[in-house]
């Protein structure tokens, strides 16, 4: 993933930056150094593991806690731990509700993905005739449950979208084209929620239950190889059964050239991880109210960027500090082929050097966290950042760009409110 040619967003993009920064698995995945920790990374990357472990949940688990922790921790391990476990049961039943709740069994009780599922299954049983109702519920009690985007109605937490793949199974009662619009409909990532959903009929029914134009349309691209890789969909089908006889035999089973013979695995629950206990959403400081906040103060030759909506520099010594009531913040900003290097204090302690250059598969981002604190004692804390002046060899320049600020506090999640 760090040197392929796909662009990247969120956790991946910041497994990315932390490769090329040195902070390598499972570190890249943990909150100290990845504040996408609990999005929706993982789960729409974990579909090969289920698909190559049928019956195997144990197995499909051992997979995901390894490699979800390459670009996630906590609930964004567990989304693809869940969906992992939802393929691997989709093999051996046909009972969409008894598939989502042994798939449940994989995740620890207490972890939120767990508890959020298990909220749509009671409230489906509660009211099975209209989805609509089950989306406000979750809407009201799990929607603001937001770390990395927090204070913004555009929600990548996996749980929140794993809550929207189980409407789509339990709402769609098995049918295809229902089970696909419920779980677009949804909203949030509406791409790979209902490919997601899709994909447990897919292997509940096979692949010639489907629709005629679905399958005219993934056979007329079979052979095509997908972009950045050398494969195709069939040859993805073909090393993905490959990989599961291997699986199999491994793990006590027998593999003829007419049938599997599979030893099952009952599942167990993974270990409790969360990544950001008691932590909420406070406010945002924009750098564009500088002149008007006094949590933001700056030092040196700062220019305006984009009408005014970052301050950059490129000057060695200059300084922003901001300050703030909280637990911690994050810093937003630039990653840019011009970026540079900073240091960063925190209430007047070193803390480490950051470096603003990113320009992999020809990509910037600028709106993105630069740094983050969390954990600390509540109260008023000060973020310093003071510009070195220096580069990585393969950088255009030293910029560093500040666009702005979060804030966040202890308190109480929204989803133990009600």
């Amino acid at each position: 993933m760090a040197t392929a040619g796909f662009r990247l967003w969120h956790a991946n993009v910041q497994t990315r930056k932390n490769y090329f920064d040195s902070i390598f698995p499972p570190q890249s995945g943990q909150p100290e150094f990845n504040l996408h920790a609990d999005d929706i990374d993982f789960q729409i990357e974990a579909d090969y593991i289920g698909f190559m472990c049928p019956g195997m949940p144990q197995t499909a688990n051992k997979m995901a806690d390894y490699m979800g922790h390459i670009m996630n921790y906590g609930d964004g391990v567990y989304g693809g731990a869940f969906v992992a476990s939802l393929y691997s049961e989709a093999y051996l039943q046909n009972d969409i509700r008894s598939v989502i709740e042994k798939a449940l069994l994989s995740l620890p009780a207490e972890s939120g993905y767990r508890r959020i599922i298990e909220d749509v299954i009671a409230f489906h049983q509660e009211n099975p005739d209209d989805w609509t109702k089950c989306w406000q519920m979750l809407e009201d009690k799990w929607a603001r449950a937001n770390i990395c985007n927090p204070g913004t109605k555009y929600n990548i937490d996996a749980k929140l979208n794993g809550a929207y793949i189980v409407i789509g199974l339990l709402y769609g009662e098995g049918d295809i084209n229902k089970t696909l619009e419920i779980s677009t409909r949804c909203g949030q990532d509406s791409d790979c929620n209902p490919s997601n959903a899709l994909a447990v009929l897919g292997i509940i029914k096979g692949f010639s239950a489907f629709p005629q134009e679905y399958r005219e349309a993934i056979e007329k691209i079979g052979d095509k190889p997908f972009v950045h890789t050398n494969y195709s969909f069939n040859k993805a089908v073909e090393r993905t059964a490959d990989y599961a006889e291997k699986l199999i035999v491994e793990n006590g089973g027998k593999v003829t050239e007419n049938s599997y013979s599979i030893v099952l695995q009952e599942p167990v629950a993974l270990p409790m991880e969360d990544a950001f206990p008691n932590l909420v959403y406070s406010k945002r400081a924009a750098i564009v109210d500088a002149d008007k906040d006094s949590c933001w103060t700056l030092k040196g030759n700062w220019q305006d960027a984009e009408n005014g909506y970052v301050k950059y520099s490129e000057q060695a010594g200059d300084e922003i500090t901001f300050t703030f009531e909280g637990t911690g913040a994050s810093i937003e900003g630039w990653w840019v082929k011009n970026g540079g290097k900073a240091d960063v204090y925190v209430d007047g302690i070193f803390k480490r050097t950051i470096d603003c250059f990113y320009y992999y598969a020809k990509q910037e981002h600028r709106n993105i966290n630069i740094f983050h604190i969390l954990n600390l004692e509540e109260g008023k804390h000060t973020i310093n950042i003071v510009v070195k002046g220096e580069k990585r060899e393969e950088s255009e320049g030293c910029a560093i760009g500040v666009r702005g600020a979060i804030v966040f506090k202890n308190g109480t999640k929204s989803y133990d409110d009600i």
